[in-house]
């Protein structure tokens, strides 16, 4: 064999590539032609008939029937994955078509969209340069019109470029938080390579394998076409221009006809429906694309009128060989041609196009002749609720029961034109979009409506006893908002943190990053400093605090926010910590509201003294702080001003936690009393945290014996075996207290021992039913609010609970922050991978990461917490920092705290010794930490 030198190939490589990019900018136009900003993408001004919703419902089935979860495309044809850009440029507006006709709700319209663009922004290009033509939807490979897997691929289309393009300026005008991702996509496309003299340009792979460029778009589409390009600023203004074109007479009246024919050029210049329909109810009809647009439906009209024969002529897909067709006004000089894409004629299969009517009917609402086909039409759906068929053959007067997305998605866009008061898509867009949060409720006749009435979701946090939990509506007045000054400014602020990371994040890392901290961002208090627990309720407890501190450190770790941004945000959170009202003087509150920083019950209620504190959310504050004094230990003086504030003599007692509550008795006294803490992977986590402090929790601190429960064969435990308490509240078993220990503190062998079986027992689940599990405590924005789906509880494998301990039916999640821990924990687990590939695509780039799905119906969970973006970001960090425990030891055993722990009898219950009761050690399973003092050995004994 004769060895060939590949550096002349390589050099062809390189110089395409220069070439493009060289281009990008020639034919890039600085200033992007943006969407007017004049009316609400949801201000639907002609709500749909009851009629037309039927018309929707069905014609959104399609997309959900024909759904691939594993690239988020749907497939062009029913049944069939395959799929070009056009095809995904119809579903993207379909989907935007039925948020806001309210097919869909927020959450499953950002599932969609953000498996869509995950798996359109590494999409395999053709020659790195462009989309190829078509891609198997369900695996998202290149491949030929037959669907078979094509290395090289066919070439791409600027036709279809243009209409993805379109739908990308509907998307980023109606939902921009996704502009900055939709710009990444284009930027690593070279557009300017499909543009050349001012028009658009195609690419084929001729026999000899050459690549060869074509000029795409007649009449019509090549207008609307450039119009895409046109709007990310793409400039083409020959194909822009309506010439060259000539008018031809049939039936009486004069169509414009594209003047470049078959034989010349070997590109049909045939007249259609589709390219006006499409431009009238994306762009608006306007001055002679008007005139063209009306006259074409005039001249079906004269047919109708001449042979009694109901015309809507637009291509299709045809129920039989060959399977597509042109069913054309005109064309290569044949008028009421239907023909194939390579010019051979198929007369007997012309069809009365379903897209068609429905678009004339409602371009010209008041045609008599678009309605006469649209009555013949309207009903023209699958017995089995799987869409619109895609019109009825002429000839035979049977149903062409070809389902496509290219027949369903356009209807979608009909009914959404029509519903905006037949206000184009583009031309004139919205100001008032989906930048806020998620409609809370699903069920209002617009996503947009927000009501003002009474809010009655509560704060959830892991300290929360159902005999203490208020679900009183909040007062509809609003409180004063107090401004918190920032503890004043640190000596040297480090530029980042002293935690040194194994490896940058990848850019799909990245991406979940800097989502997890948009929920940071959205639910900002920038008068008090303090971030919500949960994005649809005003309140904070010192667990969502925790949660909040923990993200800040992890988010300058990955360099998700600028030092600059982590200095002010840390330095206003601890001034706020200096002016929370405190329990009775001793400790901070169970929850407080975050505008005016006063006590609040669970219900958001005000509660001037108080209503106790938990000493598991103060362990999650202690663990917090300790980390910012380790990994920044700048901010150690006001970190230690803050602790040395507390009084720790009733919540750390005969080494033991413990919390108080408020009672109300019957002769309306309010009683405080102090229990033990018993909540099962929370007390543990939270005496761990203690002990760095130098407090002794070895009662508390994981260890003793652990009574366990059989769930899929394995011993899950259920609660410690301890005779300091005949407390039975809220005994259930979760995953998330004992992946926040083992991010944050490593697994040592005791934790391991109760680790292991509760992630083994999940994934048992999931190989014996086939079910996604990822048990967890979720917040969701509905009653209960709060969801334990449990891996066992009240006697019961895989109940779902509320807070009163009661069943919640077909209530179990897959909580999302798990699935991103459990993978960070053990990335090499099959189980854990398929947990992650299940949530990745969870978020909505505004606000962050949804709470998980329905175990049930797989449907979005609507809810965003502190909780599970802190997690988010925690499991991110953990990734890049070779797996070890993120909370770090600290090296100055001589600040504040343990100066003043030294002298004593400081009447604040602080340590007896100036030692922590916690070290960090290795050994051949990894890093952890134990306790100082291992008197006790772990037994598990089985109810």
């Amino acid at each position: 064999m004769i060895y060939k030198p590949p550096q002349p190939k390589l050099l062809r490589w390189i110089a395409l590539f220069l070439i493009g990019t060289f281009l990008q900018f020639l034919f890039y136009i600085p200033t992007p032609v943006l969407s007017q900003n004049s009316n609400s993408c949801s201000n639907i001004t002609t709500p749909l008939t009851s009629e037309e919703q039927t018309y929707a419902r069905a014609a959104w089935q399609y997309f959900v029937k024909n759904y691939q979860p594993a690239t988020g495309f749907t497939n062009s044809t029913g049944g069939y994955p395959s799929g070009t850009l056009w095809d995904m440029g119809n579903y993207l507006m379909a989907l935007n078509a039925a948020r806001w006709l309210n097919l869909t709700d927020q959450a499953d319209f950002d599932s969609r969209l953000n498996k869509f663009l995950t798996t359109l922004s590494s999409l395999k290009l053709f020659e790195d340069a462009l989309p190829n033509k078509v891609y198997n939807a369900a695996t998202a490979q290149m491949v030929d019109y037959g669907n078979n897997p094509l290395e090289r691929g066919l070439g791409w289309s600027a036709l279809d470029v243009g209409r993805i393009l379109a739908a990308f300026d509907v998307i980023r005008t109606c939902h921009p938080q996704y502009n900055d991702w939709l710009k990444g996509i284009i930027a690593k496309w070279q557009v300017a390579r499909s543009l050349k003299d001012g028009q658009l340009f195609g690419a084929t792979v001729l026999p000899d394998n050459k690549t060869l460029l074509v000029q795409e778009g007649r009449l019509g589409y090549e207008e609307y076409g450039a119009r895409g390009y046109q709007l990310w600023g793409f400039s083409a203004p020959k194909a822009i221009a309506l010439e060259p074109f000539k008018l031809v007479e049939i039936n009486g009246v004069q169509i414009p006809v594209d003047s470049r024919d078959f034989q010349s050029t070997n590109a049909n210049n045939y007249v259609v429906s589709e390219s006006y329909i499409l431009d009238g109810i994306e762009f608006g009809l306007q001055g002679e694309l008007a005139d063209f647009a009306a006259r074409v439906l005039d001249v079906q009209k004269r047919r109708f009128d001449t042979t009694g024969q109901l015309t809507a002529v637009t291509e299709d897909n045809i129920d039989q060989a060959p399977y597509f067709l042109y069913n054309t006004v005109y064309a290569n000089g044949t008028n009421w041609a239907t023909i194939t894409d390579t010019n051979q004629p198929y007369p007997q299969f012309r069809s009365l196009s379903t897209k068609a009517a429905f678009g004339w009917r409602y371009l010209f609402p008041d045609n008599a002749y678009a309605q006469k086909v649209f009555d013949a039409v309207k009903d023209l759906r699958s017995p089995d609720d799987s869409g619109y068929y895609a019109g009825i053959y002429e000839e035979s007067k049977q149903p062409n029961k070809a389902l496509t997305g290219n027949t369903n998605g356009l209807i979608l866009e009909i009914l959404y034109y029509k519903a905006r008061g037949n206000h184009p898509l583009i031309a004139s867009t919205s100001a008032n979009v989906s930048t806020s949060k998620p409609s809370e409720n699903t069920s209002l006749a617009t996503p947009a409506n927000q009501s003002n009435s009474t809010v009655t979701t509560v704060i959830a946090t892991p300290a929360n006893q159902s005999n203490s939990t208020v679900t009183t509506p909040i007062a509809t007045s609003k409180p004063t908002e107090v401004a918190v000054a920032p503890i004043p400014p640190v000596d040297s602020p480090q530029p980042s943190s002293n935690l040194k990371l194994d490896r940058a994040l990848t850019p799909v890392e990245r991406r979940y990053a800097e989502a997890a901290w948009r929920y940071f961002q959205a639910n900002y208090h920038p008068k008090s400093g303090l971030i919500d627990d949960r994005s649809d309720f005003k309140g904070a407890t010192l667990w969502g605090l925790g949660d909040y501190l923990a993200a800040l450190h992890a988010a300058r770790s990955l360099d998700t926010i600028t030092p600059k941004e982590f200095d002010q945000r840390t330095r206003h959170l601890l001034g706020a910590l200096t002016k929370l009202p405190l329990f009775a003087g001793e400790l901070p509150s169970r929850s407080y509201d975050t505008r005016s920083l006063q006590p609040v019950d669970y219900g958001g209620n005000p509660v001037p003294e108080g209503n106790g504190w938990s000493a598991l959310d103060l362990g999650r504050m202690l663990a917090a702080l300790y980390n910012l004094k380790s990994c920044h230990p700048e901010y150690t003086a006001a970190v230690d001003k803050i602790v040395l504030d507390w009084s720790y003599l009733r919540v750390v007692r005969e080494g033991i936690l413990s919390s108080a509550t408020v009672t109300k008795e019957e002769d309306g006294r309010y009683l405080t009393r102090i229990n033990p803490e018993i909540r099962l992977g929370y007390e543990e986590y939270a005496a761990r945290a203690f002990q760095l402090w130098g407090f002794n929790l070895d009662r508390s601190a994981v260890g003793g014996e652990y009574q366990t429960a059989s769930v899929e064969g394995l011993k899950v435990p259920i609660q410690r075996h301890r005779t300091d308490t005949n407390s039975k509240v809220n005994q259930y078993t979760v995953s998330n207290p004992f992946v926040l220990y083992a991010l944050e503190f490593g697994l040592d062998p005791k934790m391991r021992s109760l680790f292991e079986p509760i992630f083994q027992a999940q994934a048992e689940r999931y190989r014996r039913t086939g079910t996604l599990t990822a048990s967890a405590t979720t917040l969701i924005d509905r009653k209960p609010y709060t969801v334990h789906s449990t891996i066992t509880g009240q006697g019961e494998s895989w109940v779902a609970l509320g807070d009163d301990d009661q069943p919640v039916p077909k209530g179990r999640l897959v909580s999302t922050a798990v699935a991103f821990a459990y993978h960070a924990l053990l990335p090499d687990n099959k189980y854990s991978q398929q947990l992650q590939e299940g949530t990745t695509d969870l978020y909505n780039p505004l606000v962050g990461f949804y709470e998980g799905f329905y175990e049930t119906t797989g449907k979005t969970a609507v809810g965003f917490t502190s909780s599970t973006n802190s997690m988010i970001l925690q499991s991110l960090l953990y990734n890049v920092t070779n797996r070890q425990p993120l909370i770090r030891p600290i090296s100055n055993m001589n600040s504040l705290w343990w100066q003043t722990v030294s002298k004593g009898n400081s009447g604040r219950g602080l340590p007896n010794t100036a030692t922590q009761q916690t070290k960090l050690t290795s050994d051949s399973s990894g890093s952890y930490w134990v306790s100082d003092s291992e008197k006790t050995h772990l037994v598990t004994g089985t109810k």
